[in-house]
């Protein structure tokens, strides 16, 4: 009713937005894509008069555009090098804006409120004279100001219960006491709902529905516990203010994730970080690029925070930059404060003149590139496969066999049941352990050139189920209705009996083993670079060893493997014979042949391989020449010795073991404040990334999040929702209170709190 009121007697001002389309439906805008240069914005007045106010309040939420770490320009004023000072922020925090378009200051509050044809320097043009701030003070002015004005309507915006339309509506503290308990029960569903990322709608939420939807069967549920809360909702609420539409549900999911990325860049603290991205397809065919920011926080200890998905149509380096800039410039990120890029190795990310390391080095050059080590190091076994002709054609009988074995559920069940089986036998010879969690049902499971420990997980099940898929293989061979299919199995068979198979399997299984510790360490979030090029160099050193005294104790393995499973062995002094030519003589044992021609070659590839593979990283030793200015370097040197002396005479640091532990127990000893400038290069060793695990779980979360039967969901639905997915750790902290009053202020509406 009061709306009707308001467009009927009340007249709104002439402004310069065309009056032809006022009566119109305004378009619809994206408050989270506005300009956040202050330069680049369109005057308010030309937005529809229904969104002004939207606009404001979006303006009003992110804040002034603020990026204190930018490196402003220098200026020539009055024959003087004048720049822009950050301390400026500090003394204007609220209303005090940079382009750094244009490096000129602007208004925040002044722009949201000023009228077509008035002249404002601020607002209009933006100020540049560096060498007269009291300028500033100047355009605050008295109480009677523009500038003050402006702050005043800004205040009444935030504050609804001031609008015209509020002075209206009369509400009793009883309808806002109800008000607050439907906005409250709301927000506790959905913050229930987002903690076990569970769908909020229902197929059908009508009311004969046998099942409504999570949401409004969760909301019924606490009404049937709380009298007070079932006489306000749902039915018994009115039927314009029932909270429970799909769009107060998305407006709550984005509140709640506000808040959240409020404590991740409260943590961040403005100091510098490193950039994971990576790209990956949801279930809907959008490619989805995933942003993690990894920083030191103000305890000292290493933190990598999700902060978004972002939808990109094409998944070329521009494209991936284009929306790496359009995220910072959301959040008031800059790339100045990068320290450190970690991706996958694409070419897209990893080009060395086109890629997205090379675009953001060009305006960062102390953004390090790091290749993932995780998938480094699992590239090191494909490029082992590809180079050995024998580990080549191992590692294809292997992907052969998981095929046809894998093929069918019936044959997955045999695999299950023969293993049961034979299970039962071993526990009854008491030769197997038994006890919670031992003895689970064991698959074969399938290896993936981009999936971290896949193939050691499948030699692993090799060993353990070899028995077994010799008996589907025996099956397959005997009652296969398809010819193809029973030469398939025939021909694994045959291989699995062999010597070479047994060899190679124990060979490999070996290898990976020992690279597989590595990965598994190199996956945890809080690792540092530091720490794992000296796991990489005892890797390489294990390796080597395993190669000078390990053969003799691998063909034991190999030939205790082969007598359980009725493989014939192989005479290690009889002579070598080719099975491609085996009439011609090859003068050579088979020891030679087993030891020489292909264990110290596999291992001798494998150590080069990862070599090569982390060579780039080893040599991350660089000094970082925007941290540290001339002075600061020579002091370094000097602050270090110092540095060192005090810290071997305190027994509090005995049992740091890493630079990740040092930093943690310099904070708490307060010795970062003594020695700022270590804490410094320590921090600066911390943020470079080790591998882009945190950005694969970020995927794994988003499947999760967006399924099957939710893959109409929206990208800005979808980002919130992971955002509190992923990051419970901040999810649980947020405050109820917190998400109501962001709610409120979202934009009006239609009752108070």
């Amino acid at each position: 009713m009061s709306k009707e009121f308001l467009d009927r007697f009340l007249k709104r001002k002439s402004t310069n937005f065309d009056s032809s389309t006022s009566n119109s439906k305004p378009s619809k805008i994206d408050l989270d894509d506005l300009p956040w240069d202050p330069s680049e914005r369109k005057p308010i007045s030309s937005y529809h008069p229904d969104q002004k106010d939207e606009v404001r309040r979006a303006y009003l939420a992110k804040g002034p555009c603020q990026p204190k770490s930018h490196d402003f320009p220098v200026r020539n004023l009055s024959d003087e090098d004048r720049r822009f000072s950050v301390k400026w922020f500090e003394s204007y925090p609220t209303w005090l804006e940079y382009s750094e378009k244009t490096d000129r200051v602007y208004c925040l509050f002044c722009y949201l409120f000023k009228e077509p044809g008035q002249k404002e320097t601020f607002v209009s043009e933006g100020y540049y004279y560096w060498n007269k701030k009291d300028r500033l003070k100047t355009h605050v002015g008295d109480n009677n100001s523009f500038h003050n004005k402006a702050v005043k309507k800004c205040e009444d915006l935030l504050r609804q219960d001031r609008s015209i339309q509020f002075s209206y509506e009369k509400y009793t503290d009883k309808q806002k006491s109800e008000y607050r308990i439907r906005l409250h029960s709301t927000i506790i569903v959905s913050k229930a709902l987002l903690n076990g990322s569970l769908p909020f709608r229902g197929h059908d939420e009508s009311e004969k529905s046998l099942y409504k939807g999570h949401f409004l069967e969760l909301l019924k549920l606490l009404g049937e516990v709380n009298e007070s809360i079932r006489k306000v909702i749902l039915e018994n609420a009115p039927k314009n203010s029932q909270m429970t539409s799909p769009q107060i549900q998305k407006e709550v999911i984005n509140c709640f994730a506000q808040e959240v990325l409020k404590q991740i860049f409260e943590e961040l603290d403005d100091d510098v970080f490193s950039i994971l991205v990576d790209e990956s397809r949801d279930c809907s065919k959008k490619e989805q690029m995933a942003v993690v920011l990894r920083y030191v926080d103000k305890l000292g200890v290493v933190k990598e925070r999700f902060v978004g998905l972002v939808h990109v149509k094409e998944t070329t380096s521009l494209s991936l930059k284009y929306a790496i800039d359009e995220l910072f410039s959301k959040y008031n990120l800059s790339l100045t404060k990068v320290r450190g890029q970690g991706y996958d190795g694409a070419s897209n990310m990893a080009g060395e003149f086109n890629g997205l390391k090379a675009l953001i080095l060009k305006e960062n050059s102390s953004a390090y590139f790091v290749h993932c080590f995780a998938h480094q190091l699992q590239l090191v076994v494909v490029a082992l496969a590809n180079k050995h002709d024998d580990i080549w054609k191992f590692f294809e009988e292997v992907s052969n066999l998981t095929n046809v074995v894998c093929a069918s559920c019936k044959r997955i069940d045999m695999i299950r049941e023969s293993q049961k089986d034979k299970l039962k036998e071993a526990i009854g010879r008491e030769e197997v352990e038994t006890g919670s969690g031992l003895n689970q049902e064991l698959s074969l499971a399938r290896a993936g050139d981009t999936r971290w420990s896949s193939h050691y997980k499948t030699l692993v099940r090799l060993v353990q189920l070899y028995p077994t898929i010799i008996e589907v293989l025996e099956y397959i061979r005997s009652s296969g209705q398809i010819n193809v299919q029973q030469r398939q199995a025939n021909g694994i068979w045959k291989y699995m009996k062999s010597y070479d198979f047994a060899y190679y399997l124990h060979l490999m299984k070996h290898v990976l083993g020992v690279t597989n510790t590595l990965s598994q360490a190199l996956q945890r979030k809080d690792q540092d670079i530091v720490n794992a090029v000296e796991m990489v160099n005892a890797t390489k050193q294990q390796l080597q060893t395993f190669r000078l005294e390990g053969f003799d104790s691998l063909v034991k393995d190999v030939a205790s493997f082969c007598d359980k499973n009725e493989i014939e062995m192989v005479d290690m002094d009889a002579e070598y014979i080719d099975p491609k030519y085996r009439r011609r003589k090859t003068n050579i044992t088979n020891r030679h042949f087993y030891e020489v021609e292909n264990f110290n070659t596999v291992l001798d590839m494998q150590i080069q391989e990862i070599g090569n593979r982390f060579s780039e990283i080893l040599r991350l030793a660089e000094m970082y020449p925007h941290d540290f200015n001339y002075e600061e370097r020579d002091y370094l040197m000097n602050e270090l010795d110092i540095y060192i002396n005090n810290i071997r005479g305190d027994k509090r640091f005995a049992n740091v073991k890493d630079i990740s532990n040092l930093a943690t127990m310099m904070v708490e000893t307060n010795k970062h404040v003594g020695y700022p400038l270590v804490y410094r290069l320590l921090k600066l060793s911390l943020v470079l990334p080790v591998a882009t695990t945190s950005v694969e779980r970020c995927f794994s979360a988003m499947k999760h999040v967006k399924t099957d039967l939710r893959n109409r969901m929206g990208d800005e639905y979808l980002t919130d929702a992971c955002i509190c997915y992923i990051e419970k750790e901040f999810f649980a902290k947020v405050a109820i209170e917190d998400v109501m009053n962001r709610f409120q202020n979202m934009k009006t509406r239609r009752e108070q709190l």
